[in-house]
């Protein structure tokens, strides 16, 4: 490629960068990363552990996100000086490697172009992800604890905190259900697209016959409730039982009953929590995901009321989203956004990015929110 073209191409880069530079204003977060590190420097901090984990977890989510911008922004003056350098050196190697980095930097200015979209009412939450086993056996059961480390070592690559607060294993092999929280800056209005009912394909490893079986996990996805929701619960409202928590095949990983089960008596709404110390830690954090669904219902009531009024009600939640398939081929697709790849071992390990970009560029399209 010509330098004239190099440099043509990288000034609209520049544009798009500018323009996302304006809407994540990183001048704007370095003023909040200062406030947090003066909360997380307090000798206190860890008196309260779940706002010392909300603070540093904030923390280092917008301290990434502006070495981000500012890592982008080098780059791109580096390569005009590249460029230049080539131009004027008449040098084919120099003009070559600067093309390879301007398609580099152009995969990564899209990637975070993406996150301009993000602009949902509550998109900027922490999330809480509920994945459960569906139609498929002992083979969706496993496939549910797959997806489970998928979304885990997602979080772990970005360096996002997450606590699981429930699990429920399945008999033979797998979970019957889990929930976990994932806490981070828009980690809901990211994550929020991955709700939906995900597809396996494989040759089971639980058949002995090793023929090929179809299952599927549900993915639900919430955003965490906050003091300004003002979900009021009357006490009248819910029946509190406790149990004993007990880990893979029922084996009893503790001698008390200190797990609990909420029930919303008007919706019939159940939760559960079993992975903290205490009874009132297992309560109080059951009932940080009962509000959270509770949340998420009055959404798609109000949500319900406008598609009456619709011809088209346009609500893809709870639909088929996602097939994995190992046999007899390698894919996984995302079936609304047509996004693929090759590598399904990548995607169980956590890479996930490229579907969750295509996800909500694929619903700002459709006008969902």
């Amino acid at each position: 490629m010509a330098a004239a073209d190099l440099l043509t191409d990288l000034a609209e880069l520049d544009k798009t960068l500018t323009s996302i530079e304006t809407v994540l204003d990183p001048e704007g977060k370095r003023v909040q990363i200062a406030e947090l590190q003066e909360q997380a420097s307090a000798p206190d901090l860890w008196n309260d552990q779940d706002n010392a984990q909300r603070v540093t977890s904030k923390l280092s989510a917008l301290q990434a996100e502006v070495d981000r911008l500012a890592g982008l922004r080098q780059r791109v003056d580096d390569l005009a000086v590249l460029i230049e350098l080539g131009q004027e050196e008449d040098d084919a190697d120099t003009l070559a490697e600067a093309g390879r980095e301007l398609s580099r930097l152009a995969t990564d200015i899209q990637g975070l172009e993406v996150r301009t979209l993000l602009n949902g009412d509550y998109d900027e939450r922490d999330a809480v992800v509920t994945i459960r086993s569906e139609a498929g056996g002992v083979d969706a059961a496993d496939f549910a604890e797959m997806l489970l480390r998928m979304y885990l070592r997602w979080s772990e690559r970005h360096g996002y905190a997450a606590e699981v607060y429930d699990t429920s294993y399945a008999e033979e092999a797998g979970i019957k259900s889990a929930t976990f929280t994932v806490k981070a800056p828009f980690a809901y209005g990211t994550l929020s697209v991955e709700q939906g009912t995900h597809r396996l394909v494989r040759i089971s490893p639980f058949d002995n016959q090793g023929r090929r079986q179809t299952s599927f996990a549900g993915v639900e996805v919430l955003p965490v409730t906050e003091e300004a929701d003002h979900i009021e619960i009357p006490e009248a409202d819910i029946r509190v039982d406790v149990f004993r928590s007990s880990g893979p095949g029922g084996q009893s990983v503790n001698t008390t009953d200190s797990a609990v089960r909420l029930t919303h008596l008007p919706t019939g709404i159940v939760v559960s929590c079993q992975n903290e110390k205490s009874q009132l830690q297992n309560k109080v954090a059951a009932m940080k995901v009962l509000q959270s669904r509770l949340l998420e219902k009055a959404r798609r009531d109000r949500e319900a009321e406008l598609n009456a009024l619709k011809s088209d009600a346009g609500n893809s939640w709870g639909s088929q989203m996602r097939s994995y398939v190992l046999h007899p081929y390698q894919m996984v697709k995302d079936l609304r956004t047509d996004y693929e790849v090759g590598s399904p071992d990548a995607v169980f390990d956590g890479d996930l990015d490229g579907f969750i970009d295509a996800g909500i560029r694929w619903r700002r399209q459709q006008g969902e929110r």
